[in-house]
């Protein structure tokens, strides 16, 4: 398939946004009130482009996500959210919690895969009902390859596209940890962005084989996610028994974790700072999505993206072979 013939993106992202999970109680209970003052944080740093999905607290990130934006000026900030998994009544629903999927909420509600047209279009409009704002500038289908990617190439993306042909959304893409699924999307279908979760981070680089060359062939951008590798980058003193992506980080990335954290110190730079930064020395990433669960951390990340980075930091990285030259 030919690269289309795009003179500009359909969408400009702000570099700087704020993955809404932890407001869905990824990981750990919020009230509403914590979920608020973690948006409000966001917004007073200057945060202006803002990301959901269904599937973060079976819907209840979208439904606070929506109520704080609802207050500010629509054309002041982008909004995405996703498809692929619409939310249904859970017929075995006995008053348990979503903890299988590290979310605080109960799981009276489960996730029904469905990437038909009426399936990517139900999506939407619920996601809309949801956050109770119409416009929603970006749909990123989520996690394709946890079902059948071969079906989102052949239903969900063309249905995506229709969509943002008939103006219901601006940009299309897909949202994914698997490098793969990410490359084979974009060769697929024409999508605006790709939201690639943990696999272009300042740690390891895996897409960079595969997902960024596939994007500056096709004209597709890149919003990086997951850039703290699992929360590994988010200290300037990392620990070893540190999350890495569920499970126990092993030996040699471990190492080349303390090269990192070592060439940044000898610069004076945080190594979060570097890790929000990095991805965007590549020509297509255009946005970094952080999350957080307090309002100190938003705070502090927005300074991190905003910190100036001396370049010799990427060339020192660069030539010790930890980043690509």
């Amino acid at each position: 398939m030919s690269a289309p013939d795009r003179v500009a993106p359909r969408l400009d992202v702000p570099t700087l946004g704020y993955g809404a999970a932890n407001v869905g109680n990824l990981f750990r209970p919020l009230t509403d009130d914590e979920a608020w003052a973690v948006l409000d944080a966001a917004w007073e740093s200057g945060i202006r482009f803002f990301d959901t999905a269904p599937h973060y607290g079976l819907g209840l990130s979208e439904r606070r996500l929506g109520a704080f934006l609802q207050t500010k000026p629509r054309d002041e900030y982008v909004l995405s959210t996703k498809s692929g998994r619409l939310l249904r009544p859970n017929p075995a629903f006995d008053g348990g919690l979503d903890t299988a999927n590290d979310f605080h909420v109960p799981d009276d509600l489960q996730r029904v895969w469905d990437f038909s047209a009426d399936g990517i279009r139900a999506s939407l409009e619920e996601s809309r009902e949801r956050l109770g704002i119409e416009r929603i500038d970006l749909l990123y289908l989520h996690d394709p390859e946890r079902h059948d990617l071969d079906l989102a190439l052949a239903e969900a993306l063309p249905a995506m596209e229709d969509l943002r042909g008939a103006g219901e959304v601006t940009a299309i893409g897909i949202g994914s940890m698997v490098s793969d699924a990410l490359a084979a999307a974009v060769r697929g279908a024409d999508l605006d962005l790709v939201m690639v979760a943990g696999r272009y981070t300042l740690l390891e680089q895996p897409a960079a084989v595969d997902v960024l060359p596939a994007c500056q062939e096709r004209g597709t951008g890149i919003v990086a996610a997951s850039v703290f590798n699992s929360g590994l980058l988010a200290s300037s003193e990392p620990r070893r028994d540190g999350r890495y992506e569920y499970g126990q980080l092993p030996d040699e990335l471990w190492e080349r974790l303390l090269r990192i954290a070592a060439v940044c110190a000898d610069h004076g730079v945080p190594l979060p700072a570097a890790a929000i930064q990095f991805p965007l020395q590549a020509s297509g990433v255009r946005s970094v999505v952080v999350g957080g669960s307090r309002p100190a951390q938003l705070q502090q990340n927005a300074e991190y993206a905003a910190l100036s980075i001396p370049e010799e930091l990427w060339e020192n990285l660069a030539a010790e072979g930890l980043i690509p030259a």
